[in-house]
């Protein structure tokens, strides 16, 4: 990948997604021991993401959405169950994590922050960390430390820390959540131009259904356990959230996303 300007990209074409792996999820279940007894979380969880698609894991407060996720990326282990991946060469899988909070080191700069996963990259050189820092933004920002960057600039530092380990599948724990509201929509709209740019896998978490309906081709709801709604969305992008056909998918969404209650 080149730090050179890249080519303007049609949003409504095909995302390219011969480096990106797909998600496979079977009668997956977690419980934890609690001085209560046995607390479930979520039981006989079944689904696919294929390669290349933006997936989006939607759920209330408590329903296991980052149990979930920390069980995909293998943080925990399932009660029951298998999550397995394929990636095109038959490779193992690289797992790309930006989390809610950008979890950078404060003593490192930016640059120094993305060589920190390289630490056994014997390939790796700053042009790496200044290409993906190019990538979110952040050109001019290499030598800078988080408290000399704004809350949108620490998060793209977190995005671009985890394209550079180049994975087939990136996982996003609310990354937007804790941002104003304008810096959040500016960071939705690059997310899509990077994810349409290399063809990665998305596996996004949020609470919030407008922001799930802007960014996926699909909404996993989760809650009461189970996986209850599997929604597929066929708005061409870009979308406005303010458009007639956004307005009426979300109304709909809204409805089967509270159905469970």
């Amino acid at each position: 990948m080149s730090s050179e300007p890249q080519e303007e990209l049609d949003a409504s074409d095909p995302v390219d997604s011969s480096t990106a792996g797909s998600i496979t999820v079977s009668q997956l279940a977690k419980e934890f021991d609690t001085q209560q007894g046995h607390e479930l979380v979520f039981e006989d969880l079944n689904f696919e993401i294929e390669p290349g698609t933006f997936v989006t894991l939607i759920g209330k407060s408590g329903s296991g959405k980052s149990t979930l996720l920390n069980i995909i990326s293998g943080v925990l282990d399932p009660t029951v169950g298998d999550v397995e991946f394929e990636t095109p060469d038959g490779s193992d899988v690289t797992l790309g994590h930006v989390f809610q909070s950008p979890r950078l080191l404060p003593w490192n700069t930016a640059n120094e922050n993305i060589e920190y996963v390289h630490e056994d990259n014997p390939d790796y050189t700053d042009e790496i960390a200044q290409q993906y820092l190019d990538l979110v933004g952040l050109e001019g920002h290499y030598d800078k430390y988080p408290s000399q960057l704004s809350g949108g600039q620490r998060q793209r530092v977190g995005i671009a820390r985890a394209l550079s380990i180049d994975p087939e599948i990136l996982l996003m724990d609310e990354p937007f959540s804790n941002l104003d509201e304008i810096t959040a929509e500016e960071l939705r709209k690059e997310l899509l131009d990077i994810w349409q740019q290399l063809g990665k896998t998305v596996f996004f978490v949020t609470h919030d259904i407008t922001e799930a309906i802007e960014l996926s081709d699909r909404i996993l709801m989760l809650g009461d356990g189970r996986i209850y709604n599997d929604y597929h969305i066929d708005i061409e992008r870009p979308r406005s959230v303010d458009s007639e056909e956004f307005l009426k998918v979300r109304e709909e969404a809204l409805e089967l996303f509270h159905s469970i209650d």
